[in-house]
């Protein structure tokens, strides 16, 4: 930060009863009321240097008396910024800097001390210090927009806040290899090296320091100028987020004292950061922020009541870019449980209404790993305590049949969910375990079903059923096969009856299957041997087995038939 020292003479300003006043041998002829505060002042030092207080003290009726009282209540930066330029009249030392320019400034301007009132004015070196120290910097005009807050409209019918903004965009836009500058960065594992070079996003945690407005004018100014990459614009809303928003808890939330001056945000306050942020996303650029920042946001949302805008914005950007998030994205709070399985449905509800008008532009390994992200979320949602199973079902329900070729991970939901919940009702069961395809179980999944003491009637047999219609149909298959290689129920065409037939003629009786067919061929003669063929007599057994070493005769399978048709209807 820099700094501009003016004046000689020391501070000689004291308090004395809610009254501020100068040591002097000469007694005041001039009072300067300021909301609460009474300045006892001369008038030789500072008429001089003041049009306004000029002006006033002629019009006065009381100057002809010698003591005038003057009211400026008006004066913008208060009585802080009214004792700046009362010093610069008296030659009093004052610091300058970017913290109490704006107020000074505004002030000076209010109080004319310009060149035409007297050469060297206040105005003058202010706008010197402004022009060359404070728009070099990096620093100094973000202190100087945080400072211009209490003068606003001042400080931008002045300039102040447009000429602060160029130079912060124009720093911006500067290539990070040119960048000499200071600057904040305390992202958790980034160390500042000698010679490392500067990162691309440098600026974004500076800059979070500034109210919503002040940074949404210099987000507009970057992304009018199509330099950065619409990540690099993502980030700076990301960092900007985890500052001011509570529900925002990632890598880069400050730890410094702006973390504790956001708690003193209204809701409304909030809702309107939420809402100006979602505004300023690049939405036509898939990826600018991550799909754990858009969920963070959404659940954000939630708890602020955005409008309803902001919240269909955040649920096409976030089942846009569902695909890419993992378990840990999707584990997310609400405010009447642990697990928001809401949010996560309504956000796979955006996301197949996209698939489905982009079936074709969209992978087919896109809605699989949607249905294995599901199912996963569905296993950790399952173990907590509070999980209505209505929601569990429904969220399950939701993902479409080609998203889940396997239900193993299913099926471990469901049985986290029977296990964690032993007091649930029979109804809650079977609307749980009615998802549950059964032939879409893997073998050893199928194998605990069956064991499985915790799953309704319906599905037990539901699973034999289905085992042992597997196995009846393996066995007609093997069946088939060797009815189709017995040579005995092979059939022949006539040429092909005719050739055995001279063969048998021909060949060696008592070569035990091994037959000799002779073909001349240029009077010669060629041995050729035909194979042999083992019949192998099958017969039907009185039991089978099911895959699970479960053994059914043909009473017990016509029983457990009945059994499941009984169940189903």
């Amino acid at each position: 930060m820099k700094f501009m020292k003016l004046g000689t003479r020391p501070d000689t300003f004291y308090t004395e009863e809610a009254t501020r006043t100068v040591v002097s041998d000469v007694p005041s002829d001039v009072t300067i009321r300021i909301n609460n505060v009474s300045y006892l002042l001369h008038k030789f030092p500072l008429l001089p240097k003041c049009g306004l207080l000029q002006r006033l003290y002629t019009q006065s009726e009381d100057s002809i008396s010698g003591h005038v009282t003057l009211d400026l209540t008006d004066i913008p930066g208060g009585d802080e910024a009214f004792e700046l330029c009362a010093k610069f009249c008296y030659g009093i030392t004052i610091n300058l800097s970017a913290h109490n320019f704006v107020s000074a400034f505004c002030a000076a301007k209010f109080l004319r001390m310009t060149e035409a009132v007297e050469n060297g004015n206040f105005i003058v070196k202010l706008e010197a210090f402004f022009s060359s120290c404070i728009l070099e910097s990096w620093k100094d005009p973000i202190l100087t927009l945080q400072n211009s807050e209490r003068a606003y409209e001042w400080s931008e019918n002045l300039g102040i806040v447009r000429r602060c903004i160029e130079s912060i965009v124009d720093k911006i836009l500067t290539p990070p290899i040119k960048v000499t500058w200071s600057y904040t960065y305390t992202r958790p594992g980034y160390e500042k090296k000698r010679n490392q070079s500067v990162p691309k996003d440098w600026w974004t945690e500076d800059i979070s320091f500034l109210n919503i407005d002040m940074f949404r004018c210099i987000v507009a100014a970057i992304k009018s100028t199509n330099t950065l990459p619409p990540q690099l614009i993502g980030e700076a809303l990301h960092v900007y987020a985890c500052r001011w928003l509570p529900e925002i808890t990632e890598y880069n939330r400050p730890n410094s004292e702006a973390s504790t001056s956001k708690t003193e945000y209204s809701p409304d306050r909030q809702r309107n950061i939420l809402e100006t942020v979602v505004g300023m996303i690049p939405s036509d650029y898939k990826g600018s922020v991550s799909i754990k920042f858009l969920l963070r946001l959404l659940s954000t949302a939630n708890f602020l009541a955005v409008s309803a805008v902001t919240k269909t914005e955040l649920l096409r950007l976030s089942g846009l870019q569902l695909e890419e998030a993992a378990l840990n994205d999707l584990l997310l709070p609400s405010q009447n449980s642990v697990y928001d399985i809401d949010l996560v449905q309504t956000v796979l509800e955006s996301f197949l209404r996209q698939w489905k008008r982009q079936a074709t532009a969209m992978s087919s390994d896109a809605i699989l790993k949607i249905g294995k992200l599901v199912d996963s979320y569905l296993q950790v949602a399952a173990k907590a305590a509070d999980t209505p199973v209505q929601k569990l079902a429904s969220l399950a329900e939701t993902v479409p049949r080609i998203a889940r070729p396997i239900h193993d991970d299913l099926y471990m939901a469901v049985n986290t969910y029977l296990k964690e919940h032993p007091d649930l009702s029979k109804a809650d069961k079977k609307q749980l375990c009615r998802v549950l395809d059964c032939q879409k179980l893997s073998p050893q999944v199928r194998g605990h079903a069956v064991r499985n003491e915790r799953l309704p009637l319906r599905t037990v047999v539901q699973v034999l059923f289905f085992e042992q219609e597997k196995v009846n149909s393996a066995t007609d298959i093997e069946r088939d096969h060797l009815n189709r290689n017995d040579p005995r129920k092979i059939k022949l065409s006539g040429d092909e009856k005719s050739l055995k037939a001279r063969g048998n003629r021909v060949s060696t009786p008592g070569t035990s299957g091994v037959q000799e067919n002779l073909r001349t061929s240029d009077d010669k003669m060629e041995l050729r041997q035909e194979p042999s063929f083992k019949i192998r007599q099958v017969t039907e057994p009185e039991t089978e087995k099911t895959g699970f070493g479960v053994k059914l005769n043909s009473h017990e399978k016509a029983q457990m038939r009945r059994i499941y048709e009984r169940t189903y209807r």
